[in-house]
Order: structure tokens, then C-alpha cells, then sequence
């Protein structure tokens, strides 16, 4: 769940992604600005075109034939958006932009449209293959690259770096940067607290409490579950908090990565108050509102029904439709309380609880220690509270700046939902981690634990355990960039067109957007692009809004519920989704050992939820039944084909 999709936003979800290129060439006052280097073949791509600053200019584009693909008029000094343009053949090259009096000739190179699932399918099969993320990710790029620096390697190796690598890092207004400083500050105050004794101190408190193997996981769970508000902050506090405990108990780290990050975002995706749902609600606002402007000719009555309908009343009908989410999260406890695991989950865990290493052997972990730098004094107290406190304080600090950035955007008078939902959660999310960090130092400082120059050298170390992930991460967000100029989603979502059975739609949208987050790393991505196409196409099909009993109801209900599920669930499958590899980064959990056995779960939760649930309920099974009986089935797939651990530790 790539929050990179807040820049798909400013291209529309109708509208393929503009396709980068380098300059134009020149018209004087009038030109087209970045045209692409290459077309797909019915792969759908804009173009801006810029008047002069005198007058009004008429705009046309033509292909090969001559015939108007799109016209339209740009204001003096102003820069249009052409519609989407999608080319059925080779032949309709060159295209000819004409803008005032001035033509510009436009000859890109054509490919086939699958190519565009060329890049990240190659990234993810070389990390399984190798085991090896790094190098995976840098082919996936190139490979993107090449095609669109027009087959140039040269071209495509210099654009790798300048062009989709660098600006990630400094990607302010979709909040990556906000990401990568977050997750560093959060570290260098895991840092500290691993120094003072807190950490430590923690273990101690719990052992108690935290007396087994069962413990250990339930606790996992809940901690997740308690921080429902936001998941980049549910997956770090969770995994770095947790882990000491989890070492101790003899839990592997491919399991803690999977109790984290199968819990992060389904539990964000659920609760009406996060930061992911106030997203949400935009997007469904939005969909409503295409599909309404559909239907004006044809069903005013409809049409207003639609306009009418509240978005977060929308998203609240969906919740039980949700059915990946909710069943990931039954399933977890079910691993949880059984201590039962599956396949690869399994042999890891019997490797952890026999002593025999809580991470493979020879594995590359997300986030190193540096034990001996971060292991407390001899003598230090072990204080639980302060590694308590600073993660508290993230915790309200986070909540209260969700609460008083939300409140000046939606007003005093806004309920709670509607001011999570205009919350501004990255610049909170700085303020928590930077609020952890003075509040772990001042701690450490008065308690006389450690100096400044002992304080600022842990958090320094904490810092650098975190650099093998950020690395993994801005290189995931690169080969999303990548996909969205070669237009992958778009590809993805255009297989839509081609189903016109009803009851069909929402299996349908599931396995799609599941494909594209899968492809792409990014759910939220997948959520901008499928909510706006999925919404209008299935009221169109016959679905209703009468979401009290209307028509079809169930069936519009499942096909929304679908594309949030459907992008949790490819999230969760894919080695280069951002939430992912921060799981094994919170974690300290080799990333690609966590894909692999995190991999058979979220296939299984997912075929499962798609069997019963999207498929079930679209031809007529109640959900109050789907779910338990989905539940059920999980269970004794589980209590059957499930390997105890508990016996080996």
C-alpha cells in the first residue's frame, strides 16, 4: 500500500498516467510537454499540451490516418489535459499534434500491452529465485526503464537513477520522504531505548506474563489490533517492540513479520477511524460520482440516489464484505492460539523453537541490531517504562495530530470520522517519531543512563540498522514509478471490460486488484485506480445503490469491499510492496524469507474469501453466513494440514 498513489490522483483514475519522456520539441509559444517514448498497444496515455501566453489556441491530435483522436481548447499561457488516447494498432503512428497554427509530429515506439507486466514480474521472480531483493529490484527497474527511454540502454541507465530512483527520495507532496524519515527517527529512538535498558527492561516485565509460545503471539496480535490508526505506525511500533519478546520465547522472525504485517493494514482497512479509511472514502466519493454522471440521461432517479449517498455510508455497508482483512486477521489468532503452522511457516518455526536460529542461516535481515553497540551497560537498570514511554508518546502524539490537522481542514463542528478522514497523517507521523525520540533521550538524560554522546551515538546506530530497508523501500517505490509510466494498472484494469456477468464483478475486481498490487507494490495505488472504474461499471451491469435492500445491492456492496480487499491481499503477496518490506524491516526478518512464508497464508486466507465471500454472497448467500463459514473452513484447513510447534520448544 504505496502512498505514492496520492500522485496517480492528480492524473484521474479514468486516465492512464502521462508517460515520462525528456523535453519536447520546441513550438515557440505553443507545445506538447513531456510526449511519451513509447505507446502500448490499448494501453490508455494523456497528453499535456501548453498555449502561448497571448491567446486561446485549439488543440487536435490525429494519427497516422488523420483521424481526431482528441481536440479541445487551451487558455492563454495555461497547460491542458487531453483524454485518454488508446491506440488499437502500430499503424496509427506517427500521431500529429496540432496546437494553434503549429503541427508537432510525434513518433514514440509501439509495444505490446503486456509488456508493461514485464518489469515487475521479472523483480519479483529473480527475489524469489535468489533470495536476493536488491539486485532484483534494480533489474525490474532497468527493465521499465528501457522501454521507456525507447529501448536506448544507455538512455535506460541514466534515466534509472535521475529519472525513478532519485526522485523518490524526494517525493514530499505523496509523503515518501515523510516515510523515510519517519521510519529512521523511529529506529534511532529504538535505538536509544535498546541502550538505557529499556528494551530490556521490557522482556523482564513480561516474562511474566508473556510465559509462552501462545502468549508471546497472542500478544503479537493484539498490539497490532490496538494500534489501529495508521499501519506504517502499527507495523514499526508493533515489530521493533515486540521483537525482544517474541526472541525470547523462541518465535521465529518469519513469524513475527507475519503476525505484524497481516494485521497492519487489515485493521487500518476496517476501522472507520484511520488514516486509511478517510482515503477511502474520497475514492468511493468519487466513483459515485462518475457512475451518477453515467446514469443522468439514462435514470435521474438513479443518478440522484447516487449523489445522495453518503461515502462513509457507503464504506460503512462494505465492512462485512471485507473478507480478506477480516479472515487475515481470524487467521493469525487462529495460527496463534493452535500453535499451528502451515508449509514454510512451519519449518520456520520448528527451526526457532529447537533453538536452531530464529532467522535462516546465511539470511540478509531487513534491520540489523548491532548488538554490541546497542546492548545496555553492565549495571544499567532495566526500566520498562523507558522504552514504554517514547513508544506511548508516538502513539498519542500520532492520535493527537490526526485529531488537530483534521479538525482545521474539516471544521469544529465535524464528527470524529470526518476529521480522521481530513487529517494530514505524514507531517503527524513526523511529530511522533521525532517526539519519541527527544522524550527516549530526555529519559535517558535525567536518569543519568546515558550521556549525550552515548544517547546520540544509539540513536545514530538505530539509524543505521534501518539503511538496508530504506534502501529496499525507495527501490520498491521506484519500480512503482516505473509501472505507472509504462501503465501497468491501467493495463490490469482494462481486462475489466472484457466481463459483462454481474454476479461475477466482484470475484472478478478481487483477483484484479489483487494482480495489480501485486505487480505494482502498492495498494493504495490499485484503490485509485479500481474504485472509480469498478464503482460506475458494476451500476451500469445492473448493480443498485439501494444499499438498505435495493436492487443488487449486495453486488455493488462486494465489487467496492473487493477492490480494498483485493489490494491488501496483493500487498500482502508481493516482495516489493512498501508495508512488506516494512514488516521485515520492524521485524528483522530476512525480506524474502518473509514473502515466502507469509506467501501460502495470504493465498490461502484469500482463496478462501474469494470462494465464499465474493463469490458466495454475489449469488446469493447471506455474509452472516460467508464469514463464519469461511472462518470455519480456515479452522479446519489449520487443525488438519497444520504442523503444532509448541511440543519442539
Amino acid at each position: 500500500m504505496v502512498r505514492g498513489a496520492l500522485a496517480w490522483l492528480l492524473v484521474g483514475a479514468w486516465t492512464a498516467p502521462t508517460f515520462l519522456a525528456g523535453p519536447a520539441t520546441p513550438l515557440g509559444a505553443q507545445e506538447v510537454l513531456e510526449p511519451p517514448h513509447v505507446i502500448l498497444h490499448r494501453v490508455p496515455f494523456t497528453l499535456r499540451v501548453q498555449a502561448g501566453p497571448d491567446a486561446a489556441a485549439p488543440w487536435e491530435v490525429r494519427d497516422a490516418a488523420g483521424t481526431v483522436l482528441a481536440r479541445g481548447t487551451v487558455d492563454a499561457g495555461a497547460t491542458v489535459e487531453t483524454p485518454r488516447i488508446r491506440l488499437d494498432a502500430r499503424s496509427s503512428l506517427p500521431l500529429r499534434v496540432t496546437v494553434a497554427a503549429t503541427e508537432q509530429v510525434l513518433q514514440p515506439r509501439w509495444a505490446p500491452g503486456w509488456f508493461s507486466l514485464i518489469p515487475p514480474l521479472v523483480a519479483i521472480v529473480l527475489a524469489l529465485l535468489l533470495r536476493e531483493v536488491v539486485s532484483a529490484l534494480f533489474a525490474g527497474i532497468w527493465i521499465g526503464a528501457l522501454a521507456l527511454a525507447g529501448f536506448d540502454p544507455l538512455r535506460a541507465t541514466w534515466r534509472m537513477i535521475d529519472t525513478y530512483i532519485v526522485p523518490q527520495l524526494g517525493a514530499v507532496d505523496d509523503g515518501k520522504t515523510a516515510i523515510v524519515v519517519f521510519s529512521l527517527m523511529l529506529g534511532g529512538m529504538v535505538g536509544v531505548i535498546a541502550k538505557n535498558g529499556g528494551t530490556r527492561g521490557i522482556v523482564v516485565a513480561l516474562e511474566g506474563l508473556a510465559t509462552s509460545v501462545r502468549r508471546g503471539k497472542l500478544a503479537t496480535w493484539l498490539a497490532g489490533l490496538a494500534i489501529f490508526f495508521d499501519d506504517y505506525a502499527n507495523t514499526l511500533l508493533v515489530g521493533n517492540t515486540m521483537r525482544p519478546i517474541t526472541d525470547r520465547l523462541r518465535i521465529s522472525r518469519e513469524k513475527l513479520a507475519y503476525i505484524v504485517d497481516s494485521t497492519a493494514a487489515p485493521v487500518a482497512a476496517i476501522v472507520p477511524i484511520s488514516t486509511w479509511v478517510g482515503y477511502e472514502i474520497g475514492l468511493i466519493r468519487d466513483g459515485l460520482a462518475i457512475a451518477a454522471e453515467q446514469q443522468r440521461a439514462t435514470d435521474p432517479q438513479m443518478a440522484a440516489e447516487m449523489l445522495a449517498a453518503s461515502p462513509l455510508g457507503v464504506f460503512l455497508h462494505t465492512i462485512p464484505y471485507l473478507f480478506y482483512p477480516i479472515l487475515a486477521l481470524c487467521f493469525v489468532l487462529m495460527t496463534s492460539l493452535l500453535n499451528r503452522d502451515l508449509g514454510p511457516m512451519a519449518d520456520a518455526e520448528l527451526r526457532a523453537a529447537r533453538g536452531e536460529g530464529l532467522h535462516r542461516p546465511g539470511a540478509m535481515l531487513a534491520a540489523e541490531s548491532h548488538e554490541g553497540l546497542l546492548e545496555p551497560a553492565d549495571g544499567t537498570p532495566l526500566r520498562w517504562w523507558n522504552a514504554a514511554i517514547p513508544v506511548l508518546t508516538v502513539v498519542l502524539v500520532v492520535l493527537g495530530g490526526l485529531y488537530t490537522t483534521g479538525r482545521a481542514s474539516a471544521g469544529p463542528d465535524a464528527g470524529l470520522r470526518d476529521i480522521f478522514s481530513a487529517a494530514d497523517p505524514f507531517s503527524t507521523l513526523l511529530w511522533g517519531s521525532l517526539a519519541g525520540v527527544l522524550v527516549a533521550i530526555l529519559l535517558s538524560l535525567v536518569q543519568r543512563l546515558l550521556t549525550v554522546s552515548q544517547a546520540v551515538e544509539a540513536w545514530v546506530s538505530g539509524v543505521r540498522s534501518m539503511m538496508l530497508a530504506m534502501v529496499i523501500l525507495v527501490l520498491a517505490w521506484s519500480l512503482g514509478a516505473v509501472t505507472e509510466g509504462l501503465g501497468t494498472a491501467s493495463y490490469l484494469a482494462g481486462l475489466l471490460e472484457n466481463s459483462l456477468s454481474l454476479n461475477l464483478i466482484p470475484a472478478l475486481v478481487f483477483v484484479l486488484s489483487g494482480a495489480m498490487a501485486f505487480a505494482t507494490g502498492t495498494s493504495w495505488a490499485t484503490m485509485a485506480v479500481m474504485l472509480p472504474l469498478v464503482i460506475p461499471l458494476t451500476v451500469a451491469l445492473g448493480g443498485g445503490v439501494g444499499f438498505d435492500g435495493g436492487s443488487h445491492h449486495t453486488v455493488l456492496l462486494s465489487a467496492i469491499s473487493s477492490v480494498l480487499a483485493g489490494a491488501i491481499w496483493g500487498d500482502h503477496c508481493s516482495p516489493i510492496s512498501d508495508t512488506t518490506v516494512m514488516s521485515s524491516m520492524a521485524s528483522a526478518c530476512d525480506h524474502v524469507d518473509h514473502v515466502r512464508t507469509q506467501l501460502p497464508y495470504a493465498l490461502l486466507v484469500g482463496g478462501v474469501g474469494l470462494v465464499l465471500g465474493d463469490l458466495g454472497t454475489a449469488y446469493g448467500l447471506p455474509v452472516w453466513v460467508a464469514l463464519p463459514a469461511a472462518v470455519g473452513v480456515l479452522f479446519a484447513v489449520l487443525r488438519i494440514f497444520g504442523r503444532p510447534v509448541a511440543q519442539a520448544a
